[in-house]
């Protein structure tokens, strides 16, 4: 089977790629190499085995549609994108450019030469909103809604915030219509916080990859300067390890036929979910170390609590995380301190 991956030397595509050519499916990458630690990655799935690398935009419709006609893939994975908030309010257009107009040139790429080829997209929990309407309580540690104690369902409103939550959610619905007019056999995942190996974290994107970089440095260096965060820490987000959602995009590929055409919020859970402070709890614990922060003013748009119910996913397609919180942040602070 033919599998491209836009993004593919990203965070999530390169983990997805490697699953690939573990498989023994035949892989093209596509990836224009602009985000922080994507070179590393491309050269380090070049160790794993043989496939297709195309240095291509996904901004420029000429570049998709070359690579799409000449490889003609069984499957598209397409995580090409802008993936920072901050990002997006520093440079508007380019957010636009590579979420809207990039998911619109992959999609009329497939539609043009593999119309029956499924595709699958990396979208967010920010279609939601800041969902600031909501009713919170709030303990020492963390945010809580009393009303949604297993999360969050597909259900919830949209509502696009900031021009990432606008760009992302512009690509989600680009994706769902798709289906609806021309049959495109497409599937949206929102997903929460999803972390793991392959991820070079920076402060606006990656936050458990970020904090446990600091945790390490405040651990060899203990006079090091304090780090700083975005609101009060009591922040809350269900975290999804890679291996974990790795197997959900290959699950969901065995129901095509029956799920195409979905939306599906995937994350943790409530289970695995965290508040920052908690996180700093957990890595103070595991390092032995005192972590030094001082507070900023919340990000705009930002959610006091964002957890995925994932109950439809496991319905559909019978996919649920496995890996614990504990496990999952032990494996990502190995991972960044051999990588650090």
């Amino acid at each position: 089977m033919k599998f491209l991956v836009t993004g593919g030397a990203g965070f999530l595509g390169s983990n997805i790629s490697e699953e690939i050519l573990k498989r023994g499916g035949d892989l093209c990458v596509v990836d224009n190499l602009s985000r922080v630690g994507s070179e590393q990655n491309l050269k380090w799935l070049e160790g794993l085995g043989k496939f297709l690398f195309e240095k291509k935009d996904v901004r420029f419709q000429n570049d998709m549609e070359s690579v799409f006609s000449s490889f003609q893939p069984d499957v598209v994975f397409h995580f090409s994108g802008q993936v920072a908030m901050t990002s997006s309010i520093a440079n508007p257009r380019n957010d636009f450019e590579i979420n809207a107009l990039g998911t619109f040139n992959v999609l009329e790429s497939v539609r043009k030469f593999v119309p029956k080829s499924p595709v699958f997209f990396s979208s967010t929990n920010k279609v939601y909103g800041d969902l600031e309407y909501l009713d919170y309580s709030e303990s020492a540690t963390r945010y809580e809604t009393p009303k949604f104690p297993k999360g969050f369902d597909e259900t919830l409103n949209l509502d696009f915030r900031s021009p990432y939550g606008c760009s992302k959610g512009t690509a989600d619905q680009y994706m769902l219509d798709y289906h609806r007019i021309f049959g495109l056999k497409t599937v949206v995942f929102r997903h929460s916080s999803i972390f793991g190996g392959r991820q070079f974290a920076t402060v606006d994107q990656g936050w458990v990859g970020w904090f446990a970089k600091k945790a390490i440095e405040a651990k060899r260096n203990p006079a090091a300067e304090s780090f700083s965060i975005s609101g009060n820490g009591r922040q809350v987000r269900d975290i999804l390890f890679a291996a974990d959602l790795i197997q959900c995009y290959f699950k969901a590929l065995e129901k095509i036929d029956q799920i195409q055409g979905q939306a599906y919020n995937i994350g943790g859970g409530m289970k695995e979910s965290f508040s920052l402070l908690e996180l700093f709890d957990f890595l103070q614990k595991q390092l032995d170390v005192k972590l030094k922060y001082h507070q900023l003013p919340a990000r705009i748009s930002d959610q006091k609590v964002f957890v995925a119910d994932t109950g439809k996913a496991w319905k559909d397609f019978g996919w649920k995380p496995l890996v614990s919180k504990e496990q999952a942040v032990s494996q990502m602070l190995d991972w960044v301190s051999s990588h650090d």
